[in-house]
């Protein structure tokens, strides 16, 4: 028998990663699971115009970890989570890296995620955080497609 008492939802609070949320909740409530809500800070996407005011990559970390309650209240509104221990962690680094070592360090049995955050250009050249955890992950993998979003021929 399946055995899944932590599940992994990696969010960058897009829609799109919104949409894996009540899968897992739903599990979480069949197995008697724990989700934990994974936010990782990529320095490399802020805007060589935030460092040319004066900014730093640290001082944007402490504004997102004030933030960040009140981030993962609006993450979960609209989806009935009682009955299920969610528990949210903020990281910084390279997406996918990070979300792979959580999984490996933290015992995760199963990582639920949108398929699609970024999207056009950035896409292109970053690569999609959902590919490569699905290649890298060292558990079971469910990626979930927003509702709205449209498939459009290569």
């Amino acid at each position: 028998m399946v055995g899944i008492k932590k599940i992994l939802v990696p969010t960058d609070f897009s829609e799109y990663s919104k949409s894996a949320l009540p899968y897992a909740v739903n599990l979480a409530k069949k197995y008697n699971a724990r989700i934990v809500i994974l936010h990782i800070f990529d320095e490399e996407l802020l805007s060589p115009i935030f460092f040319e005011a004066g900014g730093s990559a640290k001082e944007y970390y402490d504004r997102l970890q004030d933030r960040f309650e009140a981030a993962i209240d609006d993450f979960l509104s609209g989806v009935d989570t009682e009955n299920v221990e969610v528990e949210a962690q903020l990281g910084n680094g390279t997406p996918f890296v990070e979300i792979i070592r959580f999984a490996r360090e933290n015992g995760v049995d199963l990582i639920i995620m949108g398929t699609h955050g970024r999207s056009g250009i950035a896409h292109a050249l970053l690569g999609s955080v959902a590919e490569k955890v699905v290649r890298k992950s060292p558990c079971p993998v469910m990626v979930v497609r927003h509702p709205e979003f449209k498939f459009e021929m290569p």
